[in-house]
């Protein structure tokens, strides 16, 4: 019989209220140990909680889920009380003297929920990614994955291609009889060709997912001096890099968290570029071509300071933008042109709105499905590119033995799997349950 395990599942103390969360086969008599008995499921009920001696160490709601119907699978409970580091210790230890009971590892109770068949790991990778949500964007994606959009997609996936494989079985092993008719198999073709270009498509939303979920990384790209530094302490609103006269003061790369459109954004400020010989500077300018190749939107800045410039002939790539700082010290009138690119003033704010209103238009452009179903982790990513190999290779082997192909939709089908864990994934599960907090 496996422990049961507590842990505290709401925020760090002091708080107003604080959430033990209990999960296992002795809920039942930790209850009537700590709580006096066990109220009717789903009622909250107004408790004393007491120590195995009977000293009363705080007064709260229990809540009771029975098993199946809770979040683990498991019986769970929770008790509900005061937020004081006093109050949690001592329920705490009350909690570890009772038999059986341990403290819960970090996301033990998300893995039974996936041992118990309450989740799938999709849902466990969207409910880690909800936990963690910082913009709206990142809440509504997460949301979808731990509702199962993925796996129901995935699913749905999987059935035609067990659908398919029964097809060409019975062909196989019962083509003598007159129940079956001949070439069944071939009625299987069309709609694998059908869900490889499905995978294909999914697979072309990958980007998008990871970028929702990991952050649009900008980078800042530019001669020394011509305002890097001060355009990301002015779009963070707070003083992230170190603004000097002096050329060459950022020499790696810093980088700082937006919210832009509901969008997470990795604003990356970079070393100058220009002619030296310094070792160090050389080594930064390197990081700075290696970071705007990595970078999914470049902001090449360029100084009005100097003068007027010439327009910018080139046509403006759409991962690159270019932007005109210290507009502040210009007339702004004489530089109204379509191809100029944008005019901001880190100084004065000028432009400012206008650029983040530029970013959040190429953030909204994401080719994101309605529903949210998008991968968003290069696992899923690797996943389907291995089974949209399999499904392509058994549409396209007509002159193979219909065996193969049969053969090769089982490996498709079980690449399916290991994205949900309805297969063999033990590897990955100790990785993906340790980006868990503690009492989730």
């Amino acid at each position: 019989m496996r422990d049961t395990i507590y842990a505290l599942s709401s925020g760090h103390p002091p708080a107003g209220v604080a959430v033990i969360r209990i999960s296992g086969p002795g809920v039942r008599f930790g209850l009537e140990t700590v709580a006096g008995s066990v109220p009717a499921p789903r009622w909250a009920k107004l408790s004393d909680i007491r120590d195995g001696a009977g000293q009363l160490l705080d007064q709260g709601l229990v809540i009771f889920f029975p098993a199946p119907h809770s979040f683990t699978g498991e019986d769970v409970a929770e008790l509900q009380i005061h937020g004081s580091r006093a109050s949690i210790s001592a329920v705490l230890a009350a909690l570890s003297e009772i038999s059986g009971f341990r403290p819960a590892d970090a996301g033990e109770f998300t893995r039974r929920a996936f041992e118990n068949g309450r989740m799938d790991l999709t849902a466990v990778e969207g409910l880690s990614d909800l936990i963690r949500a910082e913009t709206e964007s990142q809440r509504k994606q997460a949301l979808s994955q731990a509702g199962g959009h993925l796996r129901l997609l995935y699913e749905g996936w999987a059935r035609r291609l067990t659908h398919a494989r029964a097809m060409i079985e019975a062909e196989i092993d019962f083509s003598d009889e007159e129940d079956i008719p001949g070439s069944v198999a071939d009625r299987v073709w069309p709609d694998m060709q059908a869900l490889a270009g499905e995978i294909q498509q999914h697979l072309k939303g990958a980007r998008a997912g990871e970028i929702v979920r990991s952050g649009f990384q900008i980078a800042l790209v530019g001669a020394p001096n011509v305002g890097k530094s001060s355009l990301l302490n002015a779009l963070a609103q707070r003083d992230v890099a170190i603004v000097s006269d002096v050329p060459g003061t950022t020499r790696d790369v810093i980088q700082t968290r937006l919210d832009i459109g509901g969008y997470l954004v990795l604003l990356m400020d970079t070393a100058g570029i220009r002619a030296s010989d310094n070792p160090v500077e050389l080594e930064g300018m390197r990081r700075t071509l290696l970071t705007a190749e990595s970078a999914d939107l470049v902001l090449e800045l360029r100084s009005l300071g100097d003068g007027v410039p010439e327009v910018a002939n080139e046509a403006l790539a759409p991962e690159r933008l270019i932007v005109w700082t210290k507009s502040d010290l210009v007339d702004n009138e004489a530089f109204e042109h379509p191809d100029i690119g944008l005019l901001v003033s880190s100084k004065t704010g000028h432009g400012l709105d206008a650029l983040l209103h530029a970013v959040a238009d190429r953030l909204s452009r994401l080719d994101q499905s309605s529903d949210g179903s998008l991968p968003t982790r290069e696992r899923h990513r690797i996943l389907l590119k291995d089974c949209l190999k399999e499904v392509q290779a058994a549409v396209d082997g007509v002159d193979v033995p219909i065996e193969i192909r049969s053969e090769l939709l089982r490996v498709a089908s079980g690449t399916l799997g290991k994205i949900t864990g309805s297969v063999d994934v033990e590897q990955l599960l100790g990785v993906i349950f340790s980006e868990f907090c503690v009492g989730k």
